[in-house]
Parts: C-alpha cells; sequence; structure tokens
C-alpha cells in the first residue's frame, strides 16, 4: 500500500500526523528518526515528514541517516524536522531570545525566487496569505542553508515556511498537525496529494480487517489473556480479539481495585457478557490496593506501585486458571499512552506522566519479551470509539469518557484512604449524571455526549463551610470537562454558569463530606486532562 513515511524524533504530536493523513485517506507509517532507510522501510513511500522534536540540533539532537537526502523522494519537514533539514544542509539554527509557543500569526512573503511547479503546488495548500499557526519551538532558522527560499514569516519575523529551489523539500517552523493550527489540514493534503501524488487508500475498515490478521499472527495460536476494565479502549480490545482468535484461546480478566467508579464492576459484568466470552474471569483486590498505596503521595510512585500490583494480582490470579506458561498478554494501549510515558515509536519523547500499562517495569518487562498484544497502540481514542463500531459494540460502550488505568486513586490527591475514595466515587457519580441529564442549547445531545472527558478529583485541602447553623470542614472537589478531538490537546469546556451552579450544588447536597466545588479552567496544554 502506498504510504507516508513520518519518521519520529520525539515530538509529543508526531503521532498527530499520521492521525491526520490517515483521517485523508493515505496510509502513515511512523518510524523512529534514525532508522535505516531500508528498501524494505521505503517500499512503497510516496513522500517523508520529519517530525517535531524536544531537542536541538545544536546540543546533540537526533539525526535521520544522511540517505534520507539521497533518495530523491518529497521531504517536509515540521519545526524540528525543518532545523535538522536546514542544519543537515549547511545552514545554521540558534536560540531564540523569546521563544514562540501557542497561537502565532504567520504571513506569506511575496518576494524571492519564483516558485518552481513543485513548490507551487505545495504552497497551493496555504488558502490565506496570514494564518494562526501553532508553534512549539525555542530555536528558530538564523541562516538558510544555500537553495532554500524563505516563503513566510512570524509576527516576530522569523521564519516560518521555506521550500527549497531545486528538490522537493520544504519545511514549516510550526504544526499543522495541531487542532489549533488554521489551514494545518490544508498544508498536510497538499505535500501528500499535490506534491507526492498519494491516493485515498486507507481506512478504519481497512484497518479492522489488518488488525485482525496481525492479531492472529501475533498470537501465533498461544493462548491470550486481556485485563478488562470496561473501558472503552479494553472492551474494543476485546471485542477484536475475540474475533481474530478462537474463543477458548482468549481469556477476559477483570481486576476490581477498588479504585473504580461508583457501579463499575456491575457495568464490566454487563459489557463482558455482550462480548459472548466463554471465558471471563473477576478477581476482587480492592484491599490489596488500598494496603499497598497507603501513605503514597506522588503520582508517579502510585501509578507505578498499582501498574505493579496490577500484573502481581493478575499472575497470582492466572496461576489459579492453570494457563500454558507461554500465554500472551493483551491490553488496550493507546498511541497517547504511549507517547506520554516517553514511549513513542523511537527513543526520544519525554515522560509526561506514566501509564501503568506501559511504564510499570513488569509491563515493560513483558513488552520486552515480547509477550504483550497491544493491537490500539498506533490509533488515537476517536479512531478505536470508530473501530469500535465497526466490530459491533454499541455507543454505550463506544461513547464512554477515557478513565485512567489507576483509576481513582490518581484523582485523589495526595495519599489515597477509603473515605477520600468513597466521597469522590459519589461526587463523581453526580457529576456524570447530571450531565448526562441536561442537554446542550438546541437540544440536539446531552452534555455528556458534547463533553470528551468529564470527571471530579478530589483536593488534599479541606476547606471551612456551613452545613445547616454548624461549622463544617469538608473536603474540596474540582469539577475538570474537556472538549478534545484527541486527547494530545484540549480546551475547557464552556459550560452555562447555572449548569455549573446547579451541579455543583447537587454533589454539596449528595455527599456531605464535601463542602465547597471548584472548576478546572485550564487548557492541556500548558496542564494535563488528569490532574495526575
Amino acid at each position: 500500500m502506498e504510504k507516508i513515511l513520518v519518521l519520529d524524533f520525539g515530538s509529543q504530536t508526531t503521532a498527530l500526523i499520521g492521525r491526520r493523513l490517515r483521517e485523508m485517506g493515505v496510509f502513515a507509517e511512523i518510524k523512529p528518526g534514525e532508522v535505516e532507510l531500508s528498501q524494505d522501510v521505503l517500499k512503497d513511500v510516496l513522500g517523508i515528514i520529519l517530525s517535531g522534536s524536544p531537542a536541538s540540533v545544536y546540543n546533540g539532537g537526533p539525526a535521520p541517516r544522511p540517505f534520507i537526502y539521497e533518495c530523491g523522494l518529497p521531504l517536509l519537514g515540521i519545526c524540528y524536522g525543518l532545523q535538522r533539514m536546514n542544519v543537515d544542509s549547511g545552514g545554521l539554527v540558534e536560540r531564540l531570545k523569546n521563544v514562540e509557543y501557542g497561537a502565532v500569526e504567520v504571513s506569506m512573503e511575496d518576494g524571492g525566487e519564483p516558485p518552481r511547479i513543485a513548490e507551487s503546488a505545495f504552497l497551493n495548500g496555504f488558502p490565506k496569505k496570514t494564518f494562526r499557526a501553532w508553534m512549539s519551538h525555542a530555536d528558530t532558522l538564523s541562516r538558510l542553508a544555500d537553495g532554500f527560499t524563505l516563503r513566510a514569516k512570524s509576527a516576530s519575523g522569523f521564519p516560518a515556511v521555506v521550500t527549497h529551489n531545486k528538490k522537493n523539500w520544504f519545511g514549516v517552523q510550526f504544526h499543522p498537525e495541531a487542532t489549533h493550527c488554521e489551514c494545518g489540514n490544508d498544508i498536510l493534503a497538499s505535500f501528500a496529494f499535490n506534491v507526492c501524488k498519494c491516493n485515498k487508500t486507507w481506512s478504519v475498515e481497512k484497518y479492522a480487517d489488518e488488525a485482525v490478521e496481525l492479531v492472529k499472527k501475533q498470537a501465533g495460536g498461544k493462548t491470550v489473556l486481556l485485563l478488562i476494565s470496561g473501558g472503552v479502549d479494553s472492551m474494543v480490545c476485546g471485542a477484536l480479539l475475540l474475533k481474530a482468535l478462537p474463543n477458548e484461546k482468549t481469556h477476559l480478566m477483570y481486576i476490581d481495585t477498588g479504585l473504580m467508579r461508583k457501579g463499575e464492576t456491575e457495568e464490566v459484568l454487563e459489557a463482558l457478557a455482550l462480548l459472548n466470552a466463554k471465558n471471563t474471569h473477576i478477581a476482587r483486590a480492592g484491599d490489596l490496593f488500598l494496603n499497598a498505596l497507603k501513605g503514597k503521595s506522588d503520582p508517579e510512585e502510585k501509578r507505578k506501585i498499582i501498574g505493579d500490583l496490577f500484573i502481581t494480582v493478575q499472575e497470582a490470579e492466572v496461576a489459579k486458571l492453570k494457563l500454558p506458561g507461554d500465554y500472551l498478554l493483551a491490553q488496550g494501549t493507546l498511541y497517547t499512552d504511549m507517547i506520554e510515558s516517553g514511549k513513542g515509536c523511537g527513543k526520544n519523547a519525554r515522560v509526561i506522566k506514566s501509564h501503568h500499562n506501559v511504564a510499570s517495569p513488569l509491563v515493560a518487562a513483558k513488552r520486552e519479551k515480547g509477550l504483550i498484544i497491544e493491537p490500539l497502540s498506533a490509533l488515537y481514542k476517536d479512531e478505536v470509539r470508530a473501530l469500535g463500531r465497526i466490530l459491533g459494540l454499541a455507543d454505550k460502550y463506544v461513547m464512554r469518557h477515557p478513565f485512567p488505568g489507576p483509576g481513582l486513586a490518581v484523582r485523589v490527591m495526595g495519599e489515597v484512604t477509603k473515605e477520600k475514595l468513597d466521597a469522590l466515587r459519589e461526587a463523581d457519580a453526580v457529576f456524570i449524571n447530571e450531565l448526562k441529564k441536561r442537554r446542550v442549547k438546541d437540544g440536539s445531545k446531552t452534555l455528556y455526549d458534547d463533553i470528551w472527558q468529564a470527571f471530579a478529583v478530589l483536593l488534599k485541602e479541606r476547606s471551612v463551610g456551613v452545613a445547616g447553623d454548624e461549622r463544617k470542614y469538608g473536603f474540596v472537589a474540582a469539577l475538570r470537562a474537556v472538549a478534545s478531538a484527541d486527547g494530545m490537546s484540549a480546551d475547557v469546556y464552556p459550560f452555562n454558569i447555572n449548569d455549573l451552579i446547579e451541579i455543583s450544588t447537587a454533589i454539596t447536597n449528595a455527599v456531605k463530606e464535601i463542602g465547597r466545588v471548584t472548576y478546572d479552567v485550564s487548557s492541556k496544554p500548558p496542564a494535563s486532562i488528569e490532574w495526575e
């Protein structure tokens, strides 16, 4: 299948490049930035994109193999990728005194060398002379290499778009893959269709067929065990496994950690029944997890404890099941989990937060031994939902809001106790139920359906209040609700203030331990969606 090759130098948004191209019907394959560009790697490749990176080119940053500049394929450098191309061609990159982050205005330049046909084809993807781009860099092109021509500048006067006057090389000093980048999809589409001459040959339906075959190949006839939570990712993973593998070879295990939402275990049992799985197992281990977390406040430590104990409990339960010793562990890991845990395609991604199904030492050891199947690890949440529908899952499960693997432990700030968990569980249930009852202004859907993710957080602090005529010293709950397309960036959900006031009142009336409610108005970035 023809494709665009994306070289990953560690950017948090590298996979978004691939995702945007896939949305356009173009298959994109992500490889480590330093990959050897062999015939197998370049088979059916029509163009190459060099991603961004947290590194600097003048400070030992990762570099592609030199052959990339000799292979004759069109190249598009994004942010660090452009800087890498410029330096590798003899140009200069230097540190900015004032960094460019977030939305920055970019203006196209009319001067310079008249564009060749290929350059014009690329520049046709810029429908506006001036647009707002999404920047995230502290370095700039201080001297263009021979052959490069400046085509646009940022509002600060720094190079924003360049083209090469002899080769099909192009570069942008911003992130067209970011949701907030105006004209971003037009720019990527221009490279894929106008320059690389790609055809629309990819779809989620095709991915579903390929994923089934991939799972069959990875399993190789072995028994597979999936740790299922009832959330979207593990449900879709379970449906995929049951379609690809013999039912008797597929085991689904739910571990009740005591860190779940209200009514979670009952919903999971219902979901497993709908999957028609023959081998389902429930392990109740709430006391074990609560004891292990006693006195622990650091979020990364809590995540690792939960991840390791998850596997320890699973192994103890597996021993009872007497599964074969070479059984495989399946997980509904998404690409966002891998990226935020510093486990992207290459070795250059920075750790934002550890996901228990990625960074736990025991999970990492299993992955190293090739004993883990993660068929969703190249997908984003919305793509997983689309895949779930193709596999026959109902919207009740496919459209559930994301829920972190460590559960409520990372929504209780500081030490986790039973009292805090019980209070948070009730507050979260009230919040979600209120969202499901309330509708958007035009009445077309509920607030729950309009929101990407919503949940309650219990803060460390207690706050003085009044209950009746008495002084009350209660917990503080923070509500979080965001709008997003993929979880890599997110905006604050713009509630009607009356809805927020009424939801707050509903929580404090229903949960006596909570005396105050706040609303988190931080976007991602700079904040993450979860608090820990």
